[in-house]
């Protein structure tokens, strides 16, 4: 009876599951020999996903350099597997245009003239990225070879089955079904799905009820560019709650989508002209302020190239002397002496003039001292004259902390300011410290889940991970390119864009049928009858509206992650999974074949690609996990004798 070839089902075909294929290319040689069926089953075109498609606005934008996005697992991935480099996106651009890369199809004019202009410092449209992920997805799976057949299912994946072991010889202990009524059979099961939509939780599904009632609009949280907005009219006020990177995307449908326009003053300032299409947004956030701008500095000092106390060997003191580690307490000050160590070496080596002292003399005393202490604080007020040249880092999450805004004036004033100032910070070549701080904390965000194991954080630091770290981490390093800040204020001055300001509040107030907000630091009170939630859904399995998903929450294959607190458990809505990826049961056993990476699970989770030349995390979680695979199907595959009983 001849050997039946093990089969691989990935549900989901972005560029996660890109990554990974490009990795199983890589481990293939060493860890599995022979022919493998690997299935791809996704709805749009595979290798950008639904997330990166094509067929989006094309004034979005990546919120990255052309020179800082690829998709290659380079020399710099401390990884198992080979190191394989190749062209990120501003490379392959380069070689679309030469003709050097040729597996591309007849790209658009619009895609030409972006091509033609593109340079390593432009943010590329995110159908350009679309095509380059598509191209990356195509190289993957030419990698694998003739021994491995790839077959991409056009479809959605609806639910995946366990099978008992004497079916095995049939293809595979798994049977995926399709929206079709087709089915898959599999070996291993990868969930590989991004960013999932949601059901709206209580609070937002009453308030799509109450605008329904009231004839208005309400928009939960949802991936921006998948909303439809054409119900909002031309000059109608509408309250939106957010100021990350969905608001952006945000402010680009509503303004440039509806037909208006920048024009560039002689002052290098913007001036808006719009179509008349436009709405009135009230906008606001916990903060009260955009994301910081991207930074067009660059270093003037001496390169900081790793973590200096936020160390593998930091955190294994930790873990032979704590049980069990608090981020607060164990983990923070680390990571905010590395920013301060990188800040404030940036100043002294970049821009002496600014500084008291030498580096050398700051170096060995910020060595010897917590970042936490009055020693710290002493050494940076002598050393650092300008008090406003010193690293709060405070300050930094919380700018508008302690405001109070007596009028609508100063509110629009002071959020404006604000916006002119990070402007002139980011945008100077005078501030590179800013690019260093930007620097030590991308180290630490790509280092963190490597060094420390989840599993030995107290529950209170896993939901601050999750929480305020990702969040800051956001604010402070992943906001929008400097011109979108500048179109802001445009927007500002051109009456369109109005601040509510820190601290916001909004509730449906039936007495008038509209929506009311408001924020706890001013007087300011708006009402409307539109509203939209500006951001991506909690990443909850139990309330994920993708039906494989759903369907592996209700099956009873995989957990929540529940946090045990000092108030009971805690679930964070998380798919709970092993170090490795692997699908843990509702008693925390691995789900043998049954894998998941995403931001919806437990894992740590760094995106799909990254910054060349960095070690990125997700490269290192891709090449882990393709070697899981790997191991998996060779364990699972059944032998002679087992197949002779049949």
């Amino acid at each position: 009876m001849p050997s039946r070839v093990p089969a691989i089902a990935f549900i989901g075909g972005g560029p996660r599951t890109a990554g990974v294929l490009e990795r199983l290319a890589a481990n293939r040689p060493e860890l599995f020999g022979g022919p493998l069926h690997v299935h791809v089953i996704e709805p749009h075109e595979p290798g950008s996903g639904r997330i990166w498609r094509y067929d989006q606005d094309p004034g979005l934008l990546l919120n990255s350099t052309a020179a800082d996005v690829t998709m290659f697992t380079d020399a710099s991935v401390a990884c198992d597997g080979p190191s394989i480099d190749g062209p990120g996106l501003s490379t392959w651009a380069a070689g679309v245009l030469d003709g050097s890369i040729r597996d591309v199809p007849a790209f658009e004019p619009h895609l030409l003239a972006q091509l033609r202009t593109l340079t390593p410092a432009s943010f590329p449209t995110r159908q350009l990225q679309s095509k380059y992920l598509e191209w990356f997805f195509r190289r993957a799976v030419d990698a694998l070879g003739s021994e491995v057949t790839v077959t991409v299912h056009r479809e959605t994946a609806t639910g995946v089955e366990r099978l008992p072991v004497e079916r095995l010889p049939e293809g595979g202990a798994h049977r995926v079904r399709l929206a079709s009524g087709a089915e898959v059979a599999a070996d291993v099961v990868v969930y590989a799905l991004g960013h999932t939509d949601s059901l709206p939780d209580p609070e937002s599904a009453r308030l799509s009820g109450f605008a329904a009632r009231h004839g208005g609009f309400h928009a939960a949280p949802s991936y921006t560019t998948d909303v439809d907005y054409s119900a909002i009219e031309a000059g109608q006020d509408v309250i939106v709650s957010g100021m990350g990177l969905a608001f952006v995307d945000l402010m680009v449908l509503l303004f440039q989508g509806r037909g208006g326009r920048f024009e560039e003053r002689p002052d290098g300032e913007l001036d808006y002209v719009p179509s008349g299409a436009e709405p009135r947004v009230w906008v606001g956030s916990r903060r009260g302020v955009p994301y910081h701008s991207k930074i067009s500095s660059v270093l003037r000092g001496e390169q900081i190239t790793r973590p200096r106390y936020f160390t593998a060997e930091a955190i294994d003191a930790l873990l032979a002397e704590h049980q069990e580690i608090d981020f607060r307490t164990h983990l923070w000050p680390l990571i905010a002496k590395d920013a301060g160590y990188a800040y404030y070496r940036e100043l002294f080596t970049g821009y002496p003039t600014r500084v008291l002292g030498t580096w050398a003399g700051f170096e060995s005393r910020l060595d010897a001292i917590d970042w936490y202490s009055t020693a710290r604080e002493e050494l940076v007020a002598f050393s650092v004259p300008d008090p406003a040249l010193r690293l709060d880092l405070e300050k930094l999450d919380h700018p508008l902390s302690g405001c109070a805004f007596a009028d609508h004036d100063t509110v629009q004033r002071s959020v404006a300011d604000y916006i002119q100032n990070d402007l002139n910070l980011r945008t100077s070549p005078d501030h590179s410290e800013t690019l260093a701080l930007f620097t030590a904390l991308l180290f630490v965000y790509m280092d963190l889940g490597r060094l420390v194991p989840q599993e030995r954080l107290n529950a209170r630091s896993q939901q601050t991970i999750h929480g305020w770290w990702h969040g800051f981490f956001s604010f402070v390093d992943s906001g929008p390119p400097a011109h979108r800040l500048r179109e802001m204020l445009a927007l500002h001055r051109a009456g369109l864009l109005k601040f509510l300001g820190p601290g916001m509040w909004v509730r449906a107030d039936d007495s008038v049928g509209r929506f009311v907000a408001g924020t706890f630091q001013s007087p300011v009170v708006v009402d409307a009858s539109a509203y939209i939630e500006a951001r991506l859904p909690s990443a909850s399995v139990e309330r994920s509206a993708n039906p494989a998903l759903a369907d592996l929450h209700d099956a009873g294959l995989g957990t929540e992650q529940r946090l045990l607190t000092s108030e009971g458990a805690h679930s964070t809505g998380k798919l709970l999974v092993s170090g490795n990826h692997e699908v843990l049961s509702p008693v925390a056993t691995p789900q043998k074949g049954l894998f998941a990476v995403g931001p919806w699970t437990s894992g740590w989770g760094a995106g799909a690609f990254a910054r060349p030349n960095t070690n990125a995390a997700p490269f290192r979680e891709n090449d882990a996990l393709a070697r899981r695979i790997l191991s998996t199907v060779a364990a699972t595959r059944p032998t002679e004798s087992q197949l002779s009983a049949f």
